[in-house]
């Protein structure tokens, strides 16, 4: 296994680009009580460089997405009585998708048995980088674990913390964090990069790893993820592969949160102040 200490350049950032030079983000996700998660990766995509973030949620959510990230462009899908994706929005979603550069799955999705085949209608027919998170990986876990990934070709990133890893990988939590590196590299030989999520986060394929340095505690709380995710998403989307975005995203996200914990203590630490700093963060790289 190659050890990787060195952070890959940023994408470059011509003087004559435009919104299509820097990419599309589409980012499919939200639920009634979870709308917040969609609205936080795409405006963590938008503040990461992408030129465009668009955000497919359920019909029922729509306006408050919108409200709470007023930069990104929505996409209303079918939805289903409890405020979730209908089945029938994995068609919209392949649909949005192909005028996307990258997608990225399942901030604030939810996983009822209805969303379970959604991403795995996207999973098994998509044709654009894709990066999984939250409750797509949950969804994943129901439908054949690490099995679900193999020979996927559009599935490039995913993004457990140790609990989602677990499920994924038929284990425990307990048995991942005993053997973060063992269960990072099991992960992979889906053929994905896995950014596994906790302290000392690690991004491997499988040939190389990368062990993050920044980040602290303040960032255990709800949203942090999906502001990382919406950061991936970004790099991918602006040309880099999915190993170079994950381990690039990783350091970014942990040097955001390290500024937020300066400015507000550890413990008030946000999903919203490590957006906020994200960036900060990107020039300190």
């Amino acid at each position: 296994m190659e050890r990787i200490t060195r952070l890959p350049p940023p994408p470059p950032r011509p003087e004559s680009g435009h919104k299509g030079t820097f990419g599309t983000v589409l980012v499919v996700g939200g639920s009634r009580g979870m709308a917040g998660a969609v609205a936080l990766a795409g405006r963590a995509a938008l503040a990461s460089g992408a030129g465009l973030a668009r955000l497919a949620v359920p019909d029922a959510v729509l306006d408050t997405v919108a409200a709470m990230a007023p930069c990104c462009t929505t996409v209303p899908l079918p939805d289903t009585p409890s405020g979730r994706l209908h089945p029938q929005s994995a068609i919209d979603v392949l649909r949005a998708a192909a005028e996307a550069t990258v997608v990225a799955l399942g901030p604030g999705l939810g996983c009822d048995c209805d969303t379970v085949m959604v991403v795995r209608g996207i999973v098994e027919n998509l044709d654009r980088p894709l990066v999984v998170d939250a409750d797509a990986l949950n969804a994943l876990a129901r439908i054949g674990g690490l099995g679900a990934l193999v020979s996927k070709p559009a599935v490039m990133v995913i993004t457990p913390h140790p609990g989602e890893a677990g499920r994924l990988l038929r284990t425990t939590t307990a048995s991942v964090q005993a053997d973060r590196q063992a269960a990072a590299v099991r992960l992979a030989e889906a053929g994905v990069t896995v950014l596994l999520k906790g302290q000392g986060t690690l991004v491997t394929d499988g040939r190389r790893l990368y062990v993050n340095g920044t980040g602290n505690s303040g960032m255990a709380t709800g949203g942090s993820g999906d502001v990382l995710t919406g950061l991936v998403a970004a790099l991918v989307a602006q040309g880099m592969s999915g190993f170079e975005a994950a381990v690039l995203a990783a350091h970014v996200h942990g040097a955001a949160g390290d500024l937020a914990a300066e400015q507000d203590g550890e413990t008030a630490v946000t999903a919203e102040s490590i957006l906020r700093c994200l960036p900060a963060a990107r020039v300190l790289q």
